[in-house]
């Protein structure tokens, strides 16, 4: 019997988006106003893979990323946040959904040593190719015309609650805990038991609130956090029943 926590991860496990940190590696710290401006909407991670070209075509190395990305600092609370589950890990999955890449979410899980608070990562696929460009793919294709091209992640949650089931893992209550407009769609797949947690004053947290304001049917509670310590607290409250 155990709970089940979700985690985005840019600008909830870390205190930025390391998509837009890592341009602070290009030279003066800057992208082109050509390439800035090939973004589409829906189509984030094709930008990334121009953006990690023009990186190391500009002659920016692994080590150079490797080194900005682990600097990223992690929202206020997490750590404590994450010492708490690996206390309590007879009682919760831990999975991260994100919108980042597999090279990043490794470096930063890596240089925190808290790889084994997770049970399981999914995101878009990274890989350095052998001219040491890091190159990105999407994560899957969909048909959730809410989302970005690359990652519904309502399609992954389903997915890995129903394998879960089939492996005979029947999760008590689900914990989403994000903050972006990506996390609203998982959100809309809670049930009763379920709790949503949005980041105080980001998109997510918006969007609940418009949407309950609209008597829009919400069967899951809500929970707001600020800081990884009120996340915390909300788990102790849940453990303990």
């Amino acid at each position: 019997m155990k709970i089940l926590l979700v985690f985005d991860f840019d600008n909830t496990i870390i205190d930025d988006n390391s998509d837009t940190w890592i341009v602070q590696c290009a030279p003066n710290k800057k992208l082109p106003i050509e390439l800035r401006d090939s973004y589409q909407k829906g189509f984030w991670t094709e930008f990334m893979g121009r953006v990690f070209k023009y990186l190391g075509d500009k002659g920016v190395r692994e080590h150079e990323m490797k080194r900005a990305v682990t600097s990223l600092p992690f929202t206020p609370g997490m750590v404590e946040l994450f010492n708490f589950i690996r206390k309590n890990k007879d009682k919760f999955d831990c999975i991260i959904i994100s919108d980042s890449n597999s090279v990043f979410i490794d470096w930063v899980l890596e240089a925190a040593s808290f790889h084994d608070v997770f049970d399981k990562v999914f995101t878009n696929p990274a890989a350095f190719n052998s001219n040491g460009h890091l190159t990105v793919e999407n994560y899957h294709t969909h048909s959730c015309n809410r989302c970005p091209k690359n990652l519904c992640k309502k399609v992954v949650l389903i997915e890995f609650v129903d394998k879960q089931l089939q492996q005979g893992v029947n999760y008590t209550q689900i914990v989403y805990i994000g903050d972006g407009g990506n996390d609203v769609c998982p959100v809309t797949f809670l049930k009763n038991d379920d709790v949503a947690m949005p980041r105080k004053g980001y998109t997510l947290q918006k969007t609940l609130s418009r949407m309950s304001q609209n008597l829009e049917p919400m069967e899951y509670s809500v929970v707001v956090w600020s800081s990884g310590v009120d996340i915390i607290s909300h788990l102790q409250f849940l453990i303990k029943d």
